[in-house]
């Protein structure tokens, strides 16, 4: 068995943030991201894939001590380094590949300013540059591109279905890219990317479809964009129903069939607790409501299973972007009491919703004996479900 591929994640993060604006002490790398330094959203990535070996952070030597605050809180999975960098980004990943252990034999380079990068995008360029020795993220160009002279004008419109805007991760081999790099020196070169110096020597560099998420921050625009997508988007649904009793027929509550002399009358089996969380979950996503997927006029759903139904919102849920993290129901009935079936009724819905049962909580009330529900002609039930999207945290697998 050949041993497997050892990698180093060397992640240039001296650059000063001109561009943003950046004023205060700490550089573009070090600004707040959703609480957190905009490094350690990259570094979380990689920290995160099983395919990275280790880690260098190449700082400011004015960072050094809050790189390595954040290197210390890590999980301690991998090895990782800090390094002070230079005066440019090829000076300062220069600065990187000298500290990079002997034993590594692919470099993944990542902008500390690209903080969505996820474990597949990562996956992908270590796959083709263990074959290739060089493969780099990139985006095909969709808008038209024009080459201008120095006083703006339009000198050509270039063919955009050869043009490519490049992203990081770029993976090469070690000796490859550390050759690179020398020549580069030796022949005062600097480039804005790394494969343009693996270019340089003829070797050809792969192109691995990236990833639209996966941004530079460069303007403050962009920083304002990257704290709205990682803002916590959180959102609540209200849902009630209410059926009235009939006797001889089966009650059904929360999946749970209850010994009782009435049943609840509907189209389905007519529980009303899964037909309240149904339309919290639809009223939190913004799916409209249980009527509307699920018309009783539609035969297919005679008879059928209310927790079948909650089943499909849950999907429809996770389809449109959101999880459930919190499920409140109040069951309103005089009789029968429920306490004995409160748990198996929560568990019951967080199965269907696919959700830890502590997320899904059950309670009770009386009407007072007042109203259809206080005389035994009804039961009612009233969730409020709350959900939050899901499309970061698959981004950066956090």
């Amino acid at each position: 068995m050949s041993p497997r591929t050892r990698t180093c994640t060397l992640i240039p993060a001296a650059g000063s943030g001109r561009r943003l604006g950046v004023t205060a002490n700490g550089g573009k790398a070090f600004l707040p991201l959703a609480g957190r330094p905009m490094v350690a959203h990259a570094l979380s990535a990689f920290r995160h894939s099983a395919r990275i070996d280790e880690i260098v952070l190449v700082v400011r030597p004015e960072d050094v001590e809050r790189a390595r605050a954040l290197v210390t809180a890590g999980p301690g999975n991998k090895a990782e380094k800090v390094v002070c960098g230079g005066a440019t980004r090829q000076a300062s990943v220069r600065s990187g590949l000298v500290e990079i252990s002997e034993a590594m034999d692919l470099i993944a380079v990542h902008d500390a300013a690209r903080p969505f990068v996820t474990c597949e995008l990562i996956d992908a360029c270590l796959d083709a540059a263990a074959s290739t020795g060089a493969a780099a993220a990139a985006l095909p160009v969709s808008d038209t591109i024009k080459r201008a002279d120095s006083q703006g004008r339009v000198e050509e419109t270039l063919d955009r279905s050869r043009l490519w805007a490049m992203q990081t991760p770029q993976v090469f081999d070690r000796e490859l890219l550390c050759r690179a790099y020398a020549e580069a020196e030796r022949a005062g070169i600097e480039a804005t990317d790394d494969c343009a110096l693996v270019e340089r020597l003829g070797h050809p560099v792969a192109l691995v479809p990236g990833d639209e998420r996966n941004i530079k921050i460069t303007t403050a625009a962009d920083l304002e964009a990257a704290e709205r997508r990682l803002e916590p988007q959180v959102r609540t649904g209200f849902g009630y129903d209410l059926h009235r009793l009939q006797r001889g027929r089966r009650l059904v509550l929360g999946g749970v069939e209850m010994p009782h002399e009435s049943g609840l009358v509907g189209h389905s089996d007519a529980d009303v607790v899964a037909h309240a969380a149904c339309d919290a979950v639809l009223g939190a996503v913004g799916l409209g409501d249980i009527g509307r997927h699920f018309p009783d006029s539609d035969e297919r759903y005679a008879g059928i299973s209310s927790m079948i139904l909650l089943e499909d919102v849950g999907r429809r849920a996770k389809g449109a972007g959101y999880r459930v993290t919190n499920l409140d129901v109040v069951v309103v009935a005089e009789r029968p009491r429920i306490s004995g079936v409160a748990e198996q009724m929560g568990q019951n819905l967080a199965g269907a919703l696919q959700i830890e049962a502590g997320r899904v909580n059950i309670k009770a009330t009386t009407t007072e004996g007042l109203g259809p529900v206080g005389t035994s002609r009804a039961i009612a039930c009233y969730a409020v479900a709350t959900v939050m999207r899901t499309g970061l945290e698959r981004a950066v697998g956090r």
